[in-house]
Parts: structure tokens; C-alpha cells; sequence
């Protein structure tokens, strides 16, 4: 990022993003200095280079890149910056890491409100803070207006793995438990009623939220978790069938076992859609040895965002490698892959 000082502020009340602002020049320079850098301040963005040279701890690292392009930019329970921090965190979690930094790359449309967009990195920010991560470099590009929406964000982020942790979703086996850390499908229905201005009787809010300190206390419990994942696009339907391919077994889950708040089950019924395909973007699927279940899910109700979580299934053996309910009238359907999208631009 360019060290040049530009001579006047930027105008955040009433200003807009223009093609100047992507150009490499002195309005791309006001525009990192005074709210990209600014708000997002931190020792390695003070150094001015074009990438950032970082400290990690001993052991493994895990990456993950995630873009942002949800619609629309801000929805009951957070907006697109903090989504952005808190899906990549996420991603790097699941492999039983603690996030430490993270990139952002940005791509903002001619004509975004500069307050809309300092709201969003202020967000941003406040959930980096939170979390406990720093974005420690990134990148803005310009497009013209009508091409990109406002604006959207990809992020990248780097762990480390403590030693003698192994988690991936080629690691479950039959016998092994299948656990939620909570309610499932608020997000995606967030998302829906905002998006359609839909008239509830109780505000539905997105779950975004981080989840690398629970799963941190998780893995102190049970260092051997087989396999974490979050459930977000496809919700935890479309996610269970892709463990269940990568590890090659099939899954049976108790629909009476699965948590869905009533509101969000109520909207689900209403426009004939199913919660178990509905996105999450702060929840997570925990496969585990029986052994450790009961412990784990101690431990995940003790966290913020776990007071939910529950035993919801089992891992079994079957070479379809089909996701199965158990109905609460006792029958039996299979939980197939999501077939197109239930919903589009969710995270």
C-alpha cells in the first residue's frame, strides 16, 4: 500500500466511489490512508509495502480463501465486512487451527457511498478485533457502475495447527457421532426475509459469528475430532454429503435431534423450502469418535456460540454413501445434494 499523503480528506457523509479511485494515484492513495488503513490499522499495514511479512508459531499452517458477493450488503445480524472476516476465520478453524492473519481484496463499484463503505470496513474491523485477527495486507479495485454491485470481498487467511491434531473430512468412520454446535438454516432465512422485506412477527438475524475460540476448547477436550466443518452454502444437507463422499460412509441422521428455531422453520414451511439446506455462517458440523461426544458437546454448550449443540446422528457404513433422516413419524428419506441453489448470493 502506497505511503503517499494525499492533501484533502475524503468526504465520507456524501462521497462516492469513482474510477479515480482505483487508478494508483493520489485518490487511491486518500482512499487507503484514511479509511482502509485507518480502520483497519494495524503494525504490518503500517509499513507501507505491497505485502506483508508475518511471525507464525511452530507447528502447521492452514490457508483458506473465501469470496464475499452477498446481496444485500448489510442484513439483520451484520453485513458483508463482517461476514467476510468471520467466514474466513471459519474456513481456517475447521482445520483445527487458530486464525491468526488475514488478507482482503477488494472490488468496489463506481458510485458505492464512501459511508457505506467506511461502515463496512468499520466492521470489519470490530470483527478482525474481536476475533483476535489482524488483516495485514490487501488490495482495492475499481469497476465501472453496473458491473459489480456494490462491492465484494475476498478474503484469505492464515493458521496454525497445534501438533497432533488431524482433522479433515476424509477422517470419518462408521459408529462415529455426528454433532451441530446449534440452530440451523438462520442465516439463509435472514437473508431471505430481508432480501423480500418479508413482514415477521420476530427479526430472524444471521448467525454470523467466529467460532475458532470454540473450537480452540474443543480440541483441548478431544484432540482427535475426526472431521469439522461449517455448514454454509447448502446448508447442512448439501454439507453432510460432502463429508459423506469424501469419507466414503453414509450418514443417518434424527430430524427430532436437529435444532431449527420455530420462526426459522415457520418461514421455511411457508415458502416450501427446507431449513437443513438453508445457510449457516456460524455453525459447525463436528464428526467424532462415540467416546467423545458427550464431552464435546459439554464443552460447545460452555461456548458463546454453541449453547445449542447437539448429538444429531451417527456415521455409518454404506458404499452409496447416501445421507439419511429419520422423520419424526418414524419414516426414513434420503437428504440428497442440493439441486441447483436455494437461495443465491448468501455469503
Amino acid at each position: 500500500m502506497s505511503q503517499r499523503r494525499p492533501r484533502h480528506h475524503l468526504n465520507l457523509e456524501s462521497g462516492r466511489i469513482d474510477m479515480s479511485h482505483g487508478s494508483g494515484g493520489r485518490a487511491m492513495a486518500q482512499l487507503i490512508d484514511e479509511l482502509f488503513r485507518h480502520h483497519l490499522d494495524n503494525r504490518y499495514l503500517r509499513q507501507g509495502d505491497d505485502h506483508a511479512s508475518f511471525e507464525v508459531g511452530a507447528g502447521r499452517l492452514a490457508m483458506s480463501t473465501d469470496g464475499h458477493v452477498i446481496s444485500p450488503l448489510f442484513f439483520p445480524g451484520g453485513d458483508i465486512g463482517s461476514l467476510a472476516i468471520h467466514g474466513t476465520v471459519n474456513d481456517v478453524a475447521m482445520a483445527g487451527a487458530m486464525p491468526h492473519y488475514l488478507s482482503a481484496g477488494f472490488i468496489l463499484e463506481e458510485g458505492l457511498p464512501l459511508a457505506d463503505l467506511q461502515r463496512i470496513v468499520i466492521s470489519m474491523a470490530e470483527a478482525a478485533t474481536a476475533a483476535g485477527v489482524a488483516v495485514i495486507t490487501g488490495d482495492t479495485k475499481v469497476v465501472e457502475r453496473g458491473k459489480g454491485d456494490g462491492i465484494f470481498i475476498t478474503t484469505t487467511g492464515v493458521g496454525t495447527i497445534p501438533d497432533g491434531v488431524a482433522i479433515s473430512g476424509r477422517n470419518a468412520r462408521p459408529g462415529d457421532r455426528v454433532i451441530v454446535s446449534g440452530t440451523m438454516g438462520d442465516h439463509g432465512v435472514a437473508i431471505l426475509a430481508c432480501r423480500n422485506g418479508l413482514q415477521l412477527q420476530s427479526t430472524i438475524l444471521s448467525d454470523s459469528a467466529p467460532l475458532h475460540r470454540m473450537v480452540a476448547a474443543m480440541v483441548a477436550v478431544a484432540p482427535n475430532i475426526h472431521s469439522l466443518r461449517d455448514p454454509t452454502r447448502g446448508g447442512l444437507a448439501t454439507t453432510l454429503n460432502e463429508l459423506a463422499q469424501q469419507s466414503q460412509v453414509g450418514i443417518r441422521l434424527e430430524e427430532s435431534a436437529i435444532p431449527v428455531r420455530e420462526e426459522v422453520s415457520a418461514v421455511c414451511e411457508l415458502l416450501g423450502l427446507d431449513p437443513l439446506y438453508s445457510a449457516n455462517e456460524g455453525k459447525l458440523i463436528c464428526i467424532c469418535d462415540p467416546a467423545d461426544a458427550e464431552p464435546l458437546v459439554a464443552t460447545m454448550r460452555r461456548q458463546p456460540y454453541g449453547e445449542d449443540a447437539a448429538v444429531i446422528g451417527e456415521v455409518v457404513a454404506d458404499p452409496h454413501h447416501f445421507v439419511q433422516l429419520r422423520t419424526r413419524f418414524g419414516g426414513s428419506r434420503i437428504v440428497d445434494w442440493l439441486v441447483g441453489e436455494q437461495l443465491p448470493r448468501i455469503c
